[in-house]
């Protein structure tokens, strides 16, 4: 308990002293993996205690995420069904296929960093891209309609990929996969929907006097957690092979550079406007690390180079997103007309 305590005071000065000198997040994940490198280095015992509190901050990150999902907006799938079905393709069809060989030309099928790789790949992102596409002038409107048909598609997909990738490492069977889910999906996302009841009713803005309460602030913070606490835990075994960790940095950016030229070769195909081309590039570049590394650390356990593949991509993503919202932002397209009632019309 005392080594439990120490840690836990530890790790929380450390991360708040790297990151106290910054008014924005970019140094938080850097920051989180440096403090929980130096914790399982220098305090073993610490590092090991604090893995006991993965769990409750995965929970705590799932009910955030799905607090800030809106499902209201899929009742206007129809009016922009061509967009939603080139998209849906590109991110369960296209970006699986570009994962794999990726994947596959820098690791063997066996490696557990092959699979954290190709589990990093494979789900588009259902947050943080409609940001990057507001910066970069792209239609929000339709992303908030794509938003929720990408968490479902995903959600259904997981067991299956999940069985497929990770045959051959421990974990739970088909049906633990299952009560994984229902335990990690259902319960998180039930307890979502009465907090925002609870916010709705009782925490109106005569009672708040207009303060609205924003998961989003929160949500970095809780993954800085858990990054912390994974590599306390197994910096030892993550530390044991260094070259590896630089392909799966090689391999991120490989699928980075290769996301952009297939969206822009989409987009002109289908003469998609340049809201459109934004939306496209920025769905089909942003992963949902998040919440993969939340179910993929409940469902494959004990695996740290699974889940550290996962950290290293999203790590490198935020870059990526910003150089991608500036080359958007400064390419000209052939089309460049503004669909009637896009967000791009008040952005």
């Amino acid at each position: 308990m005392r080594n439990r305590i120490f840690g836990l005071r530890t790790g929380a000065i450390l991360l708040y002293t790297v990151t106290r000198s910054v008014k924005s997040r970019p140094l938080l994940l850097p920051g989180a993996i440096a403090v929980g490198s130096c914790l399982g280095w220098l305090q073993p015992g610490a590092g090991r205690s604090l893995a006991a509190l993965v769990d409750p901050l995965l929970f705590c990150l799932l009910v955030l995420l799905f607090y800030e999902i809106r499902f209201r907006p899929i009742l206007k799938a129809g009016r922009s069904a061509r967009f939603l079905l080139l998209a849906w393709g590109a991110n369960f069809v296209i970006i699986p296929v570009i994962g794999w060989g990726i994947a596959s030309l820098l690791f063997p099928r066996e490696s557990p960093l092959f699979a954290g790789l190709l589990l990093y790949f494979l789900f588009p992102c259902t947050d943080w891209f409609l940001g990057f596409t507001r910066l970069a002038k792209g239609d929000v409107a339709l992303g908030a309609v794509l938003l929720p048909v990408n968490l479902i598609s995903q959600l259904l997909l997981f067991p299956v990929y999940l069985g497929l990738i990770c045959t051959g490492h421990a974990g739970p069977a088909a049906g633990g996969i299952q009560v994984a889910l229902v335990e990690w999906f259902l319960f998180p996302l039930g307890v979502a929907v009465v907090l925002r009841l609870i916010h709705s009713l009782l925490l109106s803005a005569r009672f708040t006097g207009g303060i609205r309460f924003s998961p989003g602030n929160i949500i970095p913070w809780v993954i800085g957690g858990v990054v912390v606490c994974l590599f306390a835990d197994n910096i030892v075994i993550l530390s044991a092979n260094p070259f590896a960790f630089l392909k799966v940095l090689l391999a991120v950016s490989l699928f980075f550079t290769g996301s952009y030229l297939v969206g822009g070769l989409l987009a002109r195909q289908f003469r998609f406007s340049r809201p459109q081309h934004v939306l496209l590039s920025m769905t089909m570049a942003a992963r949902n690390a998040p919440l993969i590394l939340g179910l993929t650390m409940v469902a494959v356990p004990d695996q740290p180079l699974i889940h550290a593949a996962l950290i290293i991509g999203l790590l490198v993503e935020f870059p990526h997103l910003i150089l991608l919202t500036r080359l958007l932002l400064r390419k000209v397209f052939n089309s460049s007309s503004v669909p009637p009632g896009s967000a791009t019309e008040t952005a």
